[in-house]
Parts: structure tokens; sequence; C-alpha cells
């Protein structure tokens, strides 16, 4: 173990005992931190002073943030350790529950939930006292129409959840599958009660009766499955959805029976990068782990326009086989020319059987096209659907499988076309 000089901060000063407390925090909101980082945050500290709130913060990050998915939980917990001085009653308004209509509630920001529970554990919920009311003050509420755990959860936004909600999404995703029809080839095979005469068999039969046609051979359609590429944004404003989207994707492509015939996963921030192989080990930590490591772009801009020319050149002939199906896993916030995008979509669209579009910005009831990346790929997809909860997910298999579902795209479509020209 290693030793550590004594420490300039006095002992009977508080702000290392908040430190520790802290630590333990950020802990059980999910960030691996022990007592080493522990101290040598109270060491960094004690060396940067305690002067100045940002000066502050960056210097416990250096400390104990160690990847870049850890920034969120981070923040939240710090704002509501060090900053708010109101933070317990905030936290205690987004564990208790509150009947709607009272006041206006506020949506959580990212990770606060879990910020809160961390910071919540051990804490008595009820911090006031029980009042017993009356006869006249007695309140029913019709629980009829309330739905389950497991029906909120596959409801709620994956940005949304707590560490506890984020787990048990994880279990129920991987249990969810995506089947596909087959799709019937030009090939033809034997069949005893076929729909197709199939005279070269009727000959062949006849030959070995010394050319006496006894009966007529009938032959079928060979089914062939389609392959599935999903190609999946980990950009900044996209890390929390793709992880959830990429532990589904997990589950599809080690499904066995699903129908597919291959499936591909590609993902893309600034540079794309194949992980199929990575997603291919059955252990879905691992096969995460493996993936983020291989893609140095996590959370990163995001340049669709480039991802999708460098898919088209270099992937589209080997993983696009007749029939594909391509999920597009992105909010369509890009920094590429808005013409490079639009021309690399539509040769993407070309390539492909279906191309189905999946953004999380979809879940808001006044959603519209107005980002200019959005406006370009819009009319060159298929289907365009949300993808912020695991319903949204289990709603996917009805586009995959229906070649008519549109989703939100012909009304987005209109609209555009009502506002003006793109």
């Amino acid at each position: 173990m290693a030793d550590y000089p004594a420490l300039g901060i006095p002992d009977e000063g508080k702000l290392s005992h908040n430190i520790l407390h802290f630590a333990r925090a950020l802990r059980k909101a999910g960030l691996p931190v022990g007592p080493g980082r522990a101290i040598d945050a109270v060491r960094a500290v004690e060396a940067a002073g305690f002067t100045d709130r940002a000066d502050f913060h960056h210097t416990l990050a250096a400390c104990f943030v160690s990847r870049p998915e850890h920034r969120a939980v981070f923040d939240q917990v710090f704002r509501l350790y060090w900053r708010d001085p109101r933070f317990l009653e905030h936290m205690m308004s987004l564990m208790l529950p509150a009947l709607r209509g009272a006041a206006e509630e506020r949506r959580a920001r990212p990770a606060e939930k879990r910020a809160a529970e961390a910071l919540l554990d051990g804490v008595p919920r009820d911090l006031s006292d029980p009042v017993e009311p009356g006869p006249e003050e007695d309140i029913e509420i019709d629980a009829t129409g309330t739905q389950s755990a497991r029906e909120r959860l596959k409801s709620l936004d994956f940005e949304q959840m707590s560490t506890a909600e984020t787990a048990e999404a994880k279990r129920m995703l991987s249990r969810l599958r995506l089947p596909v029809a087959p799709l019937v080839s030009r090939r033809s095979q034997a069949a005893r009660h076929g729909r197709l005469p199939d005279w070269r068999g009727t000959m062949r039969a006849s030959l070995r009766a010394g050319g006496e046609v006894r009966d007529f051979s009938q032959k079928n359609r060979r089914p062939r499955w389609p392959n599935l590429v999903v190609l999946c944004d980990i950009s900044g404003s996209m890390s929390q959805y793709s992880r959830m989207v990429l532990h589904f994707l997990h589950a599809v492509l080690n499904a066995r029976g699903a129908g597919w015939a291959r499936v591909h996963a590609f993902t893309f921030g600034t540079r794309l990068t194949n992980i199929t192989r990575h997603l291919a080990t059955r252990d879905v930590d691992a096969a995460l782990a493996a993936a983020g490591a291989e893609a140095p772009d996590w959370e990163g801009g995001t340049r669709i326009g480039s991802a999708l020319h460098a898919f088209n050149r270099d992937w589209s002939r080997r993983v696009l086989g007749p029939g594909a199906v391509v999920l597009l896993i992105t909010d369509g916030l890009d920094r590429d020319e808005a013409d490079i995008l639009s021309r690399e979509i539509e040769r993407l669209h070309l390539s492909a059987r279906r191309l189905i579009w999946i953004n999380p910005l979809l879940r808001w009831d006044g959603f519209a096209p107005k980002a200019r990346g959005i406006q370009a790929m819009l009319p060159h997809v298929d289907c365009f659907r949300a993808g912020h909860s695991i319903r949204s997910l289990e709603e996917l298999a009805e586009a995959v499988s229906e070649a008519r579902d549109t989703g939100e795209r012909d009304r987005l479509l209109a609209a555009m076309r009502h506002s003006g020209p793109v």
C-alpha cells in the first residue's frame, strides 16, 4: 500500500470530510471511486487551493473522472453537493411521489436522478412529521389506470433513468428481438407441394423411368434472409442513447433464429468504426468495452456526411447485399455541409432495401425539421421513428417487418414543404 505524507489541511477542518463524503456519493452513483482517489483528491485540493469554484470543480474532476461517460454524473453530483444550497429539498422532490397539477413538474436533467439517489442513500424519504388527516381531508386517488413499474420503465427516456432503472432497462433490452420476414429470391428449390412446375426435374425423373413421364415435379422460390446494418452515432449529444442501442444491438446480433443473415455494426462521430467483431462477444459488458476502446471518438463531434461517405466508399458493397436493411441512429445534428450529407444519404438509400432513421429528438411533441442536417436526410429515408425508450425499440420490429411503415416521415416532409423550400 502506498504511503502518503501528512496533509497540510488542518484536522479540525471539515473540507477533507466533505470530500470523502462526496467520493462516497460518486461511488454510489456508479463511478469507480476508491479510497486512493479520495486521498488524491484531498491532496490535490491542498495543492490547488479552495478559492475559486471553477478551479475546485476541475481539480476534483481530474481526480474522480476517468471516462467521458462519467462526466455528466460527476457534474450533477458536484452541483447538488457543493453548489446548490437547497439541494436536499430539490432531491427529495425528485424522489418523492407528487400529484400532477399541483405545480408544474420540471423534467430532471441528464444524470440528475442518478445523483439524487446516490446522495440520498440512507436518508429517510419523509422529512416532515406525519399528519393524520381528518375525515374531511381524506384524498382518494383512482389508480385503476396506472402503469406497472415495468410498463413505466418501457416508456421512460433513457437519459432520465437512474442507476437502478438503467440496469433493469439493459436486462430488458437483452431479451428483445428484432425478427424479420424472409425475402423471396429468384432461385428455386424442389418442393413436394410447390406452386411452380419443375420441368427440368420432371425430365430427369422421366429419364430414370425410360423416358416415361409418370409424375410432374414441383418447386418453390427459395427464401433468403437479408443483412442488418446499423450505423450508430456516438457523439456527445447521443452518448446515453447510443449505449442503450448498442445493448439492444448486441442482443440482436447474438440471438439465434432471429432471421438475419448477418448483422453489421458501425459507430461514427468524427470517423467511422466497424465494431461488428467486438459485439460478437457473448458477454455484453466485454463487448461494449472492446467497442468503446476501438472507437476513439466517443462523445466527440459529429460529421455524419463524412462518416456516410466513408461507409459508401469502403463498406457498402461488402455488407449491403441484396435486400439489406439499414438502421441509422442519429439526431441529425451535423457539422458537415448539407450538400455532402444529402448526396451521401441518397447513395446509401439507393444501396439498401430499406433505410430506417432512429432519432431520439423525435420524442419531443414540438419537434420540427429545422436543422439543416435533418432537412437534408429526411427525404432520403424510408421510415423515421423515435428511439429514446424501450418501447420505441420494441416498435422498431414493426417498421422492419412492414415495408409500408414510414413512421413520422410523411408528416414531417409535409411540414417541410409547407414551411418553404429547404
